[in-house]
This record gives C-alpha cells, sequence and structure tokens, in this order.
C-alpha cells in the first residue's frame, strides 16, 4: 500500500517520468507476450499416468511454496487435507483448486480410525467433507485413511458418503526423515496407474519436485489424477490408464488354448511381491507381474498365505479365492503384456506382513 501514498498529482515532473517509465513497461510486456505466445511442445505421456499425492495440509507455512514449486515445474497432484487445517484455512484449500490440483479428504483430527466406531467415524469424515466443501464449492471423491489404516467399519461409511478409498503404491518416506534424493530415488519407481504417497509440511518434499518432474518426462510420464471409479492414476481428462501394448514385432497369436504348463520365454509370466509399507495389524504390498519371450494377453497370479493374513483392498487386479488361498487375475486395462513388458497391482492386506511364493499363469 505503500505506493499509493506516493502524492503524484502535486508532482506534474514526476507524473512525466512515470508516463514515460510506464510506456517502456507496457512495451516490454508487449515483447515478453510475443514470446510466450510461441507453441509449446505437447507433453509426451505415452507412458502413463502416476498420482502426485500431498497428506496433511493445507499447512500455512509450506503450502503456497509447495503449490508454486508445482506449477513452475508443469506438475498436478491431489491433496489429501486433514479437516481442521481446511477448516482453520479455507483460502489455502481454494488456492489448491485454483492452482489445478486436486482435493481429498484425510480426516478431520487424523486419528486411527480403524480404533472408533461407525458414528465417529462418520463425523471424522463428513466434517471434512463438509469443510472442504465449504472453502471450495464441492465435496471431495476421494478419501484417504490416516496411516492407511482400514476395515470393513470404515470402508462402509465411505460407500455411505460415496468416498474411494485411496491408499498409495510407493512411499516416499518423506515422514520418516527421508532426504530430497531418496525422495526423488522413491518418485522413480512409480508405475503406470500408480501413486506416491508424500507430506504437505516437508522441505525436502518441495525440493524434491523438479527433480521428479525431470524424471517423469524422462521416462515420458505425466502427474495424472486419481479416477473416484478406479483409484489409479489417469488422464486428467479421465481417460483410460496407458497400458502396454504387444510389441508390433511380436503378434498375439490366435488364442489357442494355454498349455497347462506354461514357462517364461514362451507366452509364459512371473511375478514377484514386495511389502512396501507395515503397521500394527496390517501391511501394504506391491506384485510385479512380467511376461515373458512372447506377449500375453491375461495372467493370473495365485499363492497361499501362510497365517491368518486376509486382503482388505486390492488395485490392478481382480480377487478370487477363499481362505488362505488367493488368486488374482488381471484387470480389464492391464491384461495385455509385450514379451518382457510388466505390471503392477498392490493391495492393502489385514495381518502380519508376509511374501509367500507366487505363482503366475498367462493366458
Amino acid at each position: 500500500m505503500a505506493d499509493s501514498a506516493v502524492p503524484t498529482a502535486k508532482r506534474p515532473g514526476l507524473r512525466k517520468t512515470l508516463a514515460t517509465a510506464l510506456a517502456g513497461i507496457a512495451t516490454a510486456a508487449l515483447a515478453t507476450v510475443a514470446v510466450s505466445a510461441a507453441p509449446a511442445h505437447a507433453a509426451d505421456c505415452s507412458g502413463g499416468y502416476v498420482g502426485l499425492t500431498y497428506d496433511d495440509g493445507p499447512n500455512p507455512s509450506n503450502t503456497t511454496n509447495l503449490l508454486n514449486t508445482l506449477k513452475a515445474n508443469g506438475l498436478r497432484a491431489t491433496f489429501f487435507n486433514i479437516g481442521q487445517n481446511a477448516q482453520n484455512n479455507p483460502s489455502l484449500v481454494r488456492a489448491q483448486v485454483d492452482a489445478g490440483m486436486w482435493v481429498g479428504n484425510h480426516s478431520y483430527t487424523h486419528p486411527h480410525l480403524t480404533q472408533m466406531n461407525s458414528s465417529q467415524i462418520q463425523s471424522e469424515l463428513q466434517r471434512t467433507q463438509q469443510a472442504i466443501q465449504q472453502a471450495t464449492g464441492s465435496a471431495p471423491k476421494l478419501f484417504r485413511p490416516p496411516y492407511g489404516e482400514t476395515n470393513s467399519t470404515l470402508k462402509s461409511v465411505e460407500q455411505q458418503l460415496g468416498l474411494r478409498e485411496i491408499i498409495w503404491d510407493v512411499d516416499s518416506q518423506d515422514w520418516n526423515g527421508a532426504s530430497t534424493a531418496q525422495i526423488v530415488q522413491a518418485a522413480g519407481r512409480l508405475q503406470n496407474g500408480q501413486i506416491i504417497l508424500m507430506h504437505d509440511q516437508y522441505a525436502t518434499t518441495v525440493q524434491a519436485i523438479s527433480q521428479i518432474a525431470a524424471n517423469l518426462r524422462s521416462r515420458n510420464m505425466c502427474a495424472g489424477m486419481i479416477s473416484p471409479t478406479t483409484g489409479r492414476a489417469v488422464a486428467p481428462d479421465g481417460g483410460s490408464p496407458v497400458s502396454p501394448s504387444p510389441s508390433p514385432s511380436s503378434p498375439q497369436s490366435p488364442s489357442p488354448s494355454p498349455s497347462p504348463t506354461l514357462t517364461p520365454g514362451t507366452g509364459g509370466c512371473t511375478a514377484t511381491m514386495e511389502t512396501v509399507n507395515a503397521w500394527g495389524g496390517g501391511f501394504q504390498s506391491n506384485v510385479t507381474v512380467r511376461a515373458g519371450g512372447s506377449a500375453i494377453r491375461g495372467w493370473t497370479v495365485t499363492w497361499s498365505w501362510p497365517g491368518s493374513q486376509s486382503i482388505s483392498q486390492l488395485w490392478g487386479g481382480l480377487q478370487s479365492g477363499s481362505g488362505s488361498s488367493v488368486s488374482v487375475r488381471n484387470d480389464s486395462w492391464n491384461g495385455s503384456l509385450g514379451a518382457s513388458a510388466s505390471t503392477t497391482f498392490g493391495f492393502v492386506a489385514n495381518g502380519t506382513a508376509a511374501t509367500p511364493a507366487l505363482t503366475c499363469s498367462a493366458s
């Protein structure tokens, strides 16, 4: 406001000087517009889309910096806001939306929801829906449970509120003191459709953004939205995930009945499981499915739990089986794999973390 206090009306010489300066500024501005009007190269997203997510905001000390850095690097992300933070900082929630980001529900006080009853959970989620809707004009469609903890009671409340539960595929460990380099390295593991967990309040997380953007560009990948339908990262317009297609040099055979003893290299597949997060009473794992030396049209991964583990949430695949026996087949968009190509599905399970032996069969 200090500029408005200069008494220019009483100083003709100053008015003339300012007029000359403003004319120069206008000329420079036009030149700038002319330069920026040059057509920009469209981003190459042929490698697919990933979901960048930031939890626990909005945070007055960091959210604006985080938004500015994301915009400067051409990235969009999903912000899972804590309800009480949204209630106290509605302008920052609006800023998230104005910056082209998506906003999700992360409960009102960030409690252990699996230790609460249905009415308590309802209050946590509903109050957050209201706080975000008051700030932005629309209620979230995505919900991330604090600590990644979930159970049937929570899922029932989510369904009542029309919320899609979103966990993550890659944990950046920024909450656990990860360095900027470690956060960048974690993001480098993202594959098409996958989601990474990051947080709003850490300087190291903001510092990693430019390198994350560069890594995605090098792999022809883009930051996308998280689909409320599938829970996976997709094109911002809601398009389907990009799935690997068979190599033109390796055409698919005309669908004969698969051999009962498929092996990698002859149309078969292999599968490996990795535990990526664990907590008391539950864990999260990713399974990588890789085709052998020939293209495949579909896959099924089977295993037996060593204990009383059970899957509570699954993405990127369709589950069948009962008891300790588990069978997961490909989803509609990630069944076709070219020779040596891979895809990933993941799950959250109840019980103690385990990585049993897997069997993969292809079709």
